[in-house]
């Protein structure tokens, strides 16, 4: 499978080019166009209908769609919901990719979806829901964010700090924990706006998004008077 994600400065998609026999599947409604030799079908996947539930559960469709050129080589068309960037990921089988709800794109045929469950506390205040994705296999995935995408290197003993309102995806090797933003206390971890961020140990590299889709609500309502009501 060759692929090009074209126009990432602004509003991106995936060019892939499929051999004859050649499968991508992709998040349900992504397809813009390809080629009639393409099949397009809807599938659960190897989780069956409780890995369809599983990934409602962690915010995004019930089925994939499948698309395989299967008349000859084709060209296919894929595209995020929502406005931001696409990062391809090359997945060697040695880890998965823990993921947030809305950030799968598509995959080749090699790679696995499913869900995985946080613990009580971070299913609360992780701003991710109680189900986050995990992305396993060899193979390429594609994620998309809200707003560009930006690779956060750490290095081995070192932290970094991390709004929970920007994380995309991170190595599942790597584990975060949740706590208050500012050292002086809840009260002004909440009145900066951080309110509860996640401490991220390395090694690792975590993928964030430069805008946050809480935020962005925050605003549009601001402008439309009675949203609320």
């Amino acid at each position: 499978m060759e692929y090009k994600i074209l126009y990432q400065d602004a509003f991106p998609i995936i060019q892939v080019q499929l051999r004859q026999g050649e499968t991508i599947k992709a998040e349900s409604d992504a397809m813009v166009s390809m080629s009639a030799t393409v099949d397009v079908e809807g599938s659960l996947d190897r989780g069956g209908i409780l890995g369809g539930i599983g990934r409602m559960l962690a915010g995004e469709k019930f089925f994939f769609q499948v698309l395989t050129a299967r008349r000859g080589p084709g060209e296919v068309l894929l595209a995020p919901s929502i406005p931001g960037g696409i990062i391809d990921v090359e997945l060697d089988g040695t880890y998965g990719l823990n993921v947030q709800k809305d950030g799968f794109l598509a995959a080749s045929a090699g790679v696995q979806v499913s869900t995985q469950m946080q613990n009580l506390f971070k299913g609360l205040f992780s701003g991710e829901g109680f189900f986050i994705l995990n992305i396993s296999g060899k193979g390429t995935v594609f994620l998309n964010s809200y707003g560009a995408i930006h690779a956060v290197n750490i290095p081995a003993g070192e932290e970094v700090i991390i709004d929970n309102g920007h994380l995309v995806a991170w190595p599942d090797y790597m584990t975060y924990n949740l706590e208050k933003a500012s050292s002086r206390g809840w009260i002004s971890s909440f009145t900066s706006g951080e309110g509860i961020v996640c401490r991220f140990r390395g090694p690792g590299t975590v993928l964030i998004q430069t805008r946050n889709p809480r935020g962005f609500r925050a605003w549009i309502e601001k402008l439309i008077p009675g949203i609320n009501n």
